[in-house]
């Protein structure tokens, strides 16, 4: 009997014990979470132990590498203007589209205009197979810059990191970059002739369509909501839209110098804003906001494609369309 009893005390001394265990490791954990990456410990393998940042941040900084990169641009050349896509891996013909139309002017107003693609790692059943055809586009035209993040749209504030840190790596000779979307037409001659105008800044410089006062969006139905528990305030800094933006290239050093003071949020630009603001630097509003247009009435008239620098399209047969337009010569 008394061997019962002792068994029985056994079972309520461990069972009491368990919830204490379980309640230490798991707000040893919590602390681990809000710890920001870059202060983690390294992980005992080479990759990083992998941890959900949820829906509204995303997984930077990281030990994200470049597993393609064997471009000139910036290594044997130094170009005026810097021309960079983000691109999903299977958009090869968006890729061709752009190099047959204005990624292929490279002398524009005497001055040295390069374009390159940035992407991540392909996803899906056939992942392996894309990649190597990604691999033999690189070899035809060395202008992919791979980075092996997965390629997501909820990672398109990563691709706009790496691509940050690809530029302050390379590019320090360089004067300006753009980071363009891979549907939007540009007119790169407007684009050097406003580079090129002596009231446009050469340092802490960055313009597009600038978004003043965008508020954060409260509903969770729609797309880009926000809880206050990620951002309290009611509106964002002031970024400029993520179809397409310049900057004086010693903007990428200072915005990764930030970076890791401000916890990045999956919508790119809103971020990039958030970091300007840390910076305390403001974006410039193009001289014309025509100059930068997202969804307009399409077809394009001759006198706004005399006059624009950047506008998105319905689709890549427009973008070209626009170009040969340009190239022939427009006027209002």
């Amino acid at each position: 009997m008394d061997s019962k009893k002792r068994h029985l005390k056994h079972i309520v001394i461990v069972a009491s014990v368990i919830p204490i265990v379980i309640y230490f490791i798991a707000g040893k954990l919590l602390m681990y979470r809000d710890i920001p990456a870059h202060k983690k410990p390294p992980a005992s393998s080479a990759e990083q132990h992998w941890e959900d940042p949820g829906p509204y941040h995303v997984a930077y900084p990281r030990n994200y590498r470049f597993i393609m990169d064997d471009t000139p641009t910036c290594r044997t050349t130094t170009p005026f203007l810097i021309l960079v896509v983000p691109v999903a891996p299977s958009d090869v013909e968006k890729r061709n589209i752009i190099r047959q139309a204005w990624g292929n002017e490279k002398l524009v107003l005497g001055q040295q205009v390069e374009t390159v693609f940035i992407l991540g790692l392909p996803r899906g059943k056939e992942a392996r197979q894309q990649q190597e055809k990604l691999q033999q586009e690189n070899q035809q035209h060395h202008d992919l810059i791979q980075n092996n993040f997965l390629d997501s749209y909820h990672n398109l504030t990563i691709k706009t990191m790496v691509m940050l840190e690809w530029l302050a790596a390379h590019c320090g000779e360089a004067s300006f970059v753009m980071k363009i979307d891979s549907d939007v037409f540009l007119h790169v001659p407007n684009l050097v002739k406003l580079l090129l105008d002596p009231s446009t800044a050469n340092q802490n410089y960055i313009t597009g369509l600038v978004w003043w006062h965008g508020p954060v969006l409260r509903n969770p139905f729609i797309k880009f909501y926000m809880p206050r528990s990620v951002i309290a305030e009611s509106e964002y800094p002031p970024y400029p839209l993520g179809l397409a933006y310049v900057m004086s290239l010693d903007l990428p050093g200072k915005i990764l110098g930030v970076s890791p003071q401000v916890k990045p949020i999956y919508i790119e630009d809103a971020y990039l804003g958030m970091c300007l603001k840390r910076l305390g630097i403001s974006p410039t509003d193009p001289p014309e906001r025509t100059m930068f247009l997202i969804n307009p009435t399409h077809p394009l008239s001759s006198c706004s494609l005399s006059k624009v620098i950047a506008s998105t399209t319905t689709g890549i047969s427009q973008m070209k369309s626009y170009w040969e337009r340009v190239r022939q010569g427009v006027h209002c």
